[in-house]
């Protein structure tokens, strides 16, 4: 490369890192992919910060047994709203709270100049994602406030089941059409996003509530942390058709560094080589267009490749992706200024 491009990402679960509201963001904080210091040292513009309200099973027995020659996990149980909403105020402060401690250095973004302008100034930029809408009540008062508040990107579901819709399990080989797709307030959700804004989020969604979002969403189709099914046959990825949608619309796909959905075998081992992340991000360009992958780490959010380490990894996949022959346009494109274009084509102010 010939110059360093900053890098905005489409999916990290810090927030969760820091729900104690005590430890800061801008600490050195040694079990986290990412804090400010590191991140900036990276190259590392901002990204979708996500709220996500854990299921109460343990999720760490479920990774234990994806090491085996295929596997098949039933959804979790449903989180009450109470308790999403609850735990969503808690991470959306702590967002709010990187801003408040040193506004010059971090910006929680509302509309798409506040997002370049933060690009072009080197402030760090946060978008206030939601990962499962169970925080949202049927009548979708909460959508409204928490579009006042700064909410800009929502998935209706994570992996489990909601009022909305129905998550895709993880299944090791297996399509992702596993269930039912969006209930009818699941379709009222994407218009009333459609009308605020909101950008609408296909990860972790099954293909059935895939494609009923492609039918109803007037705006971009997304998915900000998912791989391709071609190379990887996972549940969570995206088949050929969804990507094929997803680039019709304009919308992008954001690269995940799990390493579950990056390796062929599915397995939850860390040893994955650089040209199995390339893989994904060549797939995608070589299949319809560079105008339709971008970055979705999932930094903190899962078990990466050692390769990468930390958020200092970005770096390492920029310089692996021009020496697998982007160009230097083609990098800033994957790099932040495909999810600018989608974010123009989707936000309203």
């Amino acid at each position: 490369m010939k110059k360093d491009i900053p890098v905005f990402d489409g999916h990290n679960d810090t927030l969760l890192h820091l729900q104690d509201g005590v430890t800061s963001f801008y600490e050195s904080l040694k079990d986290t992919h990412i804090d400010y210091y590191r991140a900036k040292e990276a190259g590392f513009a901002g990204g979708f910060f996500a709220a996500y309200t854990p299921s109460r099973e343990q999720e760490e027995d479920r990774y234990n047994y994806m090491n085996e020659n295929g596997y098949k996990f039933p959804l979790p149980d449903r989180i009450t709203k109470e308790e999403a909403l609850g735990f969503t105020h808690k991470l959306a402060a702590q967002l709010f709270r990187i801003e408040t401690e040193n506004p010059d250095k971090f910006r929680v973004v509302r509309n798409v100049k506040e997002l370049k302008d933060s690009i072009d100034q080197g402030t760090m930029a946060g978008i206030f994602h939601i990962e499962g809408a169970e925080c949202i009540d049927l009548s979708f008062d909460s959508l409204y406030v928490l579009y006042e508040a700064g909410l800009r990107s929502i998935g209706p579901v994570w992996s489990r089941s909601n009022d909305f819709g129905e998550g895709v399990p993880f299944c090791y080989p297996s399509t992702p059409d596993t269930g039912g797709g969006l209930t009818d307030k699941g379709i009222e959700l994407i218009q009333h996003c459609n009308h605020l804004g909101i950008m609408i989020d296909t990860t972790h969604l099954n293909e059935k509530g895939f494609w009923d979002v492609a039918h109803a969403t007037t705006a971009p189709i997304v998915a900000t942390h998912s791989n391709v099914h071609a190379i990887c046959p996972i549940s969570r990825n995206l088949t050929d058709e969804q990507i094929q949608e997803i680039a019709d619309s304009g919308g992008v796909i954001g690269i995940n560094f799990a390493v579950n959905m990056l390796r062929a075998d599915g397995k939850m081992e860390t040893d994955v080589s650089m040209d199995e992340i390339i893989a994904h991000f060549r797939y995608i360009a070589d299949f319809v267009g560079v105008d339709h992958v971008a970055f979705g780490s999932d930094f903190d959010g899962t078990s990466i490749p050692d390769i990468l380490q930390d958020v200092s990894g970005t770096r390492k996949v920029m310089q692996a992706l021009s020496e697998d022959g982007f160009t230097e346009e083609e990098l800033e494109k994957i790099a932040y200024k495909n999810w600018v274009r989608v974010l123009e084509n989707t936000w309203k102010d």
